[in-house]
């Protein structure tokens, strides 16, 4: 099912779709996008990321139904980025030559179809190509969704943390 999404990356003109989208997926996992830490990067992606030598990727679709955030080449249903580890965010860890995972989003009407999982072959073979030999996914544990996807694909659960009111899971993967 995921011949209809066409992945390409991030361009300027994608910034209003891509915050609705990440408001959208984490009110689905019953949090508050206010409450989530570290979402600056998302003001400015093009620095914040592709400055950095990192990546995002946007999946769009036709959008028949006007359900999905509208991008100027169809409705925005999956996003997800990754830095290098030594650019992330000052409060995760550090693991030196690893590659970071971020903003990992799938719009809630369009889950379990395989988006997930093509965006993050995408991202880690964009991210092995870099030369990078690990990438390290964190995600909450108010997300068991998001829990079980990165342990099907294969990350291995390293470390557990709080920050704030959410505990975090701490995944890494060898490429």
């Amino acid at each position: 099912m995921t011949d209809q999404i066409q992945f390409r990356s991030y361009n300027d003109r994608d910034a209003d779709a891509v915050w609705r989208l990440h408001k959208w997926a984490i009110r689905a996992t019953g949090n508050d996008p206010s409450d989530i830490p570290g979402t600056s990067d998302l003001e400015n992606i093009k620095t914040r990321y592709f400055d950095s030598g990192g990546a995002f990727l946007v999946g769009v679709v036709p959008d028949d139904n006007d359900e999905l955030p509208e991008t100027f080449d169809g409705g925005l249903a999956a996003m997800g980025g990754f830095l290098p580890n030594d650019v992330g965010h000052a409060d995760e860890r550090t693991v030196p030559g690893a590659a970071e995972l971020h903003r990992m989003r799938v719009a809630p009407s369009r889950q379990r179809r395989g988006y997930g999982r093509n965006l993050l072959h995408k991202l880690e073979q964009q991210v092995a190509e870099q030369g990078y030999d690990v990438l390290l996914a964190t995600t909450s544990q108010s997300q068991p969704a998001a829990v079980a996807f990165y342990r099907d694909e294969g990350y291995q659960e390293v470390d557990r943390s709080t920050q704030g009111e959410y505990e975090l899971v701490h995944f890494e993967k060898r490429l």
